[in-house]
């Protein structure tokens, strides 16, 4: 997803300060008499699925933008194909309340106003007949989007000005959803398969989205560029950015024999950060395409994009707002977590927002990994330790209910930042306990549904925290899942008692609930290290003289009181 908490009370990557979140954000344009009228429905993402749109599919979206940036207003003409197994009475789809509904069509019939309402943010469609399947659904609607009051952090559009003035606009909408700005099933099972996007603008400015450029058309005084996507697309991660915008363009050589294209749009000015940051890309690439497997999209392209606020993983399009800052391990932090998304959160998906930590944990694992990856050792150890400091362990990572997006990510509702960091360490653990060959391939084949991938031979999928539970155990033989059952399912850490008596240090695994935790634990005693398989062999031999050091190498995420004496 994203990084739509990434800084609220944490830092990231290393001793980047709070700040890096507050540097970069729109102007208030919004018009004197604007107000938040969108409703608690449309605020949500997620969740309890409306009777209309269970088991509905959205086939293909047809997307149509234009915009007066002076009244800072949208205007839309969506076209949704939908499927479902059975007729139905009606027909629903999510739009924000605030807009005006100028036209409604079912397979092109004109709907009569009284056939169709919208009062909360849930447009239902109630025709004379019967529904079947597959049905067009058009909706040409306008007016002022939410204006968000933190983006990305607060969801809508964003009406900004470059330094030169120019109109600069960006959408950012993954905790209200895709509702926000089009007609949608703002759930995670509402993925378009493809999509089509029209974006009509002043010929002045330039208009990146998802997917390929098929074509742009001119007229005298504006241009329609028409973007496509030809993968199954998260609704949230659908953008609009629209800006005077200069191009940086190469053609990445996959390590699978494959070339696409890799494209930074910027503002202009600043093109020497701009070429350093494009630079990082390659190895970027290149790192996860040797980690995990090859890029997702190679069919469309590695899009960037620079945008008024911090970031966010738009598939194909990543927002960039970090202001060109790498940290102490010499890589834009911003830039590859949200290009993690695209393998996890874009080519895997959850199928309920309760199973955010696929996206944002196995995500913020590829940061401390790449650290490794150029630096060695020392540096993936501690971009965990930086990651380990703020864990709050309050909520579990997973509920087991459908949840909407806000329930997982606000603190004292949900596990909020303990997605992104435990989900981390619970990757670096788990690791640890089955090897780096079972770990890689359970994670390679959560994602592709096959441990040696090849471009063009997989798709985009949905998944969830049993899907990852029952690949791990099938491709390692043993049941773990207790060590899931600790570290995913209730949100206490296991904390390891050590006593002791003699010349013998006795350790204990002290777990909330007395769960079942047969976790080894590496003990050095001199430099010399030895693995205890408790419960059973949890006793070593040391003297007073001996310096003794429990999992000398921090493979364990525990309960420590140097990090965690105030939650206990």
């Amino acid at each position: 997803m994203e990084c739509i908490r990434a800084c609220q009370g944490l830092l990231l990557s290393t001793a980047v300060a709070l700040s890096a979140c507050t540097t970069t954000q729109p102007t208030n344009n919004t018009p004197a008499t604007s107000v938040d009228l969108s409703t608690a429905y449309t605020l949500k993402s997620g969740g309890k699925i409306p009777f209309y749109q269970q088991g509905v599919s959205v086939e293909h979206a047809e997307l149509h933008f234009a915009f007066d940036f002076d009244k800072q207003q949208l205007f839309g003409n969506t076209t949704l194909t939908l499927d479902a197994a059975k007729p139905a009475k009606a027909v629903s789809v999510d739009l924000d309340s605030v807009f005006t509904i100028d036209g409604i069509w079912l397979n092109g019939e004109a709907m009569k106003p009284e056939q169709y309402a919208n009062q909360q943010g849930e447009l239902v469609i109630t025709p004379t007949n019967e529904v079947t399947f597959p049905v067009s659904v058009q909706v040409k609607y306008h007016g002022h989007p939410r204006t968000p009051p933190n983006a990305p952090w607060d969801g809508g559009v964003m009406w900004d000005k470059t330094p030169d003035g120019s109109p600069w606009l960006a959408t950012a909408v993954q905790g209200e959803g895709c509702d926000i700005f089009w007609p949608c099933i703002d759930q995670p099972m509402g993925e378009p398969q493809t999509a089509d996007i029209y974006i009509t603008v002043p010929n002045n400015l330039e208009a990146a989205s998802n997917g390929i450029l098929i074509e742009t058309t001119y007229t005298e005084n504006e241009s329609t560029y028409h973007w496509q996507t030809r993968s199954a697309h998260n609704t949230y991660g659908i953008a609009l950015n629209i800006a005077p915008y200069e191009k940086i363009e190469d053609t990445y050589q996959s390590i699978y024999g494959n070339s696409y294209p890799i494209v930074y749009y910027h503002l202009p000015g600043n093109t020497e950060q701009a070429q350093e940051l494009f630079d990082e890309i390659p190895a970027m690439l290149t790192f996860f395409e040797r980690m995990i497997g090859p890029y997702p999209f190679a069919d469309e392209k590695v899009g960037v994009v620079q945008t008024p606020h911090l970031g966010m993983e738009h598939q194909t399009i990543n927002a960039y707002g970090n202001e060109y800052k790498k940290d102490e391990f010499g890589f834009d932090w911003l830039l590859q977590h949200e290009f993690a998304h695209e393998y996890f959160g874009n080519q895997v998906t959850n199928d309920n927002w309760d199973h955010m930590w696929i996206h944002e944990g196995l995500g913020s694992y590829m940061q401390p990994l790449f650290a490794q990856y150029l630096h060695g050792d020392i540096a993936y150890k501690a971009y965990l330790n930086n990651q380990r400091k703020g864990l709050i362990n309050t909520h579990p990572i997973v509920s087991n209910k459908a949840m909407e997006v806000e329930e997982v990510y606000e603190k004292g509702v949900g596990p909020a930042l303990d997605i992104y960091y435990k989900g981390s360490w619970i990757m670096h653990s788990l690791r640890y306990l089955i090897g780096d060959q079972a770990f890689f391939d359970s994670v390679t084949t959560l994602l592709y549904g096959t441990a040696t991938p090849q471009p063009g031979q997989f798709t985009t999928v949905y998944r969830n925290t049993g899907d990852f539970i029952k690949l791990v155990n099938e491709l390692t033989g043993e049941d773990f899942s207790w060590f899931f059952d600790v570290y995913l399912y209730q949100p206490r850490l296991p904390e390891l008692h050590q006593q002791r008596s003699g010349d013998t240090l006795t350790l204990t695994w002290l777990v909330p609930d007395d769960l079942p935790f047969p976790m080894p634990v590496e003990v050095s005693v001199n430099g010399e290290v030895t693995t205890l398989q408790l419960p059973a062999e949890n006793t070593i031999k040391v003297s007073e003289q001996d310096v003794v050091i429990v999992d000398p190498n921090s493979k364990l995420l525990r309960f420590e009181a140097r990090y965690d004496a105030a939650a206990k």
